[in-house]
């Protein structure tokens, strides 16, 4: 059983930036990677960015409509990954969720497939 908890949402401005946090508990090294994901009203769920992590290889992916805008890192010793989110658009506003799985390939784990722990979200809000 693995637990995850995501924190650092809130309110900013376009062109903000906001850092989440999505701390791990629990058997974590039954699992190989986290990967943020979001829901935005009346939309689908989308794929954000991935990481390889619990010792894993640090290699990361993203959703093409965040790179360069988005990072995904990790704090392997508090079993915690960040997703920083800088020069926010309107557009980003959504429920973002981390959760746990076993990741192979970009379009799998940004898919949604193999992740078996979800988080409950953080609200992200990005006003004009």
């Amino acid at each position: 059983e693995v637990q995850l908890v995501e924190s650092g949402g809130g309110s900013v401005q376009a062109g903000g930036s906001l850092n989440l946090s999505c701390t791990a508990s629990g058997y974590v090294y039954s699992m190989n990677c986290i990967v943020w994901f979001r829901q935005a009203p009346g939309k689908e769920r989308e794929g954000v960015a991935a990481i390889y992590t619990f010792a894993g290889s640090g290699t990361t992916y993203y959703a093409d409509f965040v790179k360069g805008r988005f990072t995904i890192s990790e704090d392997y010793a508090k079993n915690t990954v960040y997703l920083q989110m800088n020069n926010m658009e309107p557009k980003d506003t959504a429920m973002y969720y981390c959760a746990a799985g076993i990741c192979s390939t970009a379009t799998q784990s940004l898919g949604g497939g193999g992740m078996d722990y979800w988080g409950k979200g953080t609200l992200v809000t990005i006003s004009s």
